[in-house]
């Protein structure tokens, strides 16, 4: 019989919701079928919770016997720790128990840090007072050790099917760099850019525990934004292991280093697991726990949003296929339909952006609306251009760089008669000398990157 999952009868006092127990139980690989599976554990006292979340990778069983064991148990121990995330803020436990996984302090801290920081919206949305909540278990006696070096060689590139992974895949073939695009739940968007670019994609499945939508459903529980580009890194660690790979390129502009809100004297960054802090964190973490001969990095970092639209623009081939919208990459609920909402943050942004580069029909034609005419985006465009508490929890850019985008638009005059311009034309006291200013510091190339010497070619060109 199937099981029945009642949300109902795991409903505790969010009063006290920190008193329950989460466990990181084990992992279990199935070669029949290449995938394994992680199982993690909540205990509520007089009810307890299991829950299973499957990793699916091409080619798995035959490629594990290639890779040393100790290396294996590190990489999947590691991302059973990061997968745990969405499970554990659903009651946002203080006791955690790691099992079988033993971390030392270094370790912890890192866990500490990343649980911490990355559902850093997740707390403030939720009310949730973060300080000295997430504390990773961690024997005194266990060190940190590197793991083997390893034979590597050629490049992934994580595709997320908009315009930051389509200019970084640009690039690297200008320069005749080989790579592979890798992406996680290929959407049928991912895999029209990629055929744009010439490539396959290395497709890795997730099947999140149906029972985490069902209790996100219900009333009891916590329920919000995690740090998914944290994920998408652990998963590519593991898909550089198995097939040899010694680069993980990601897209990752210097403006998501920018957060949104202070909130217990903490920044709250929605871009945090994108940011600067966490390249570095994420790199280390690699060489001290699991191999040297793997990098992870971004080869975007050194520009902000502005300038990498600038760049994206030139690569029309991909106007009809790509989207920066993600109500087309949610778990778990109906597709939308058409590549861009129209409605969301990074819908208004990109429409901004491109309007500052591009002729108004082309726009329309890549969105099919005309985003500055609906007057109910007015809020939002407030928001983006600095005029409200705090710029959207959402993967845009700075309020700089949308206000040097709007007053490109105003330039322009295409929008002039449009409601988002005609509202918003005198809220900002645009000044031409601090307008250019402001457009050579958006363009200027940061020196702050960690860019492999061997990509020289590639930084050249940004």
């Amino acid at each position: 019989m199937d099981r029945v999952f009642d949300p109902a009868a795991h409903v505790i006092d969010m009063q006290k919701p920190h008193d329950a127990l989460f466990e990181f139980l084990s992992y279990a690989v199935n070669r029949g079928t290449d995938e394994i599976s992680f199982f993690y554990r909540v205990d509520l006292g007089e009810k307890t919770i299991r829950f299973t979340e499957t990793i699916g990778i091409p080619g798995l069983a035959s490629r594990l016997d290639t890779v040393p064991g100790e290396l294996t148990r590190r990489v999947l121990e590691s991302l059973q720790l990061m997968l745990g995330i969405s499970y554990w803020k659903i009651y946002c436990p203080r006791n955690i128990r790691t099992g079988v996984i033993k971390l030392s302090k270094s370790q912890a801290q890192f866990w500490n840090t990343v649980y911490t920081k990355g559902l850093g919206e997740f707390f403030y949305r939720n009310s949730i007072d973060p300080r000295g909540l997430i504390q990773f278990p961690y024997d005194v006696k266990t060190r940190s050790t590197k793991g083997p070096l390893l034979s590597v060689a050629g490049s992934i590139l994580q595709l997320g099917g908009g315009k930051d992974s389509v200019v970084t895949g640009e690039l690297l073939k200008e320069c005749n760099m080989p790579f592979v695009p890798v992406s996680l739940n290929t959407s049928a968007v991912q895999r029209e850019v990629a055929g744009v670019m010439g490539k396959s994609v290395l497709d890795v499945t997730r099947v999140i525990d149906p029972d985490l939508f069902v209790l996100n459903k219900g009333i009891g529980v916590y329920n919000g934004h995690i740090p998914i580009s944290a994920v998408y890194a652990f998963v590519d660690v593991l898909v550089a292991v198995l097939y040899g790979y010694q680069y993980i390129i990601a897209s990752n502009e210097e403006s998501a280093n920018f957060g949104n809100i202070l909130y217990h004297g903490e920044e709250i960054n929605h871009q945090w697991s994108k940011s600067w802090e966490f390249e570095q964190l994420f790199q280390q973490y690699i060489i001290d726990n699991l191999t040297p001969s793997i990098s992870y990095f971004s080869m975007l970092r050194p520009l902000k949003e502005a300038a990498i639209v600038k760049m994206f623009v030139r690569y029309k081939q991909y106007f009809s296929v790509f989207t920066s919208c993600n109500a087309n990459f949610r778990i778990n609920y109906p597709q939308i339909g058409s590549r861009w909402c129209g409605e969301c943050p990074k819908c208004a942004f990109v429409f901004l952006l491109l309007s500052a580069f591009m002729a108004k029909n082309e726009v329309f034609n890549i969105f099919q609306k005309n985003l500055f005419s609906d007057s109910g985006l007015f809020s939002l465009y407030e928001e983006l251009l600095g005029l409200a508490r705090f710029k959207p929890f959402e993967c845009v850019g700075t309020p700089e760089e949308s206000q040097w985008a709007f007053w490109r638009v105003m330039e322009n005059h295409e929008y002039d008669t449009d409601a988002i311009v005609k509202l918003l034309r005198n809220a900002l006291p645009f000044r031409v000398n601090d307008m250019n200013m402001l457009e050579k510091e958006l363009f200027e190339k940061r020196g702050v990157h960690a860019i492999p010497k061997s990509f020289a070619s590639v930084l050249s060109r940004l």
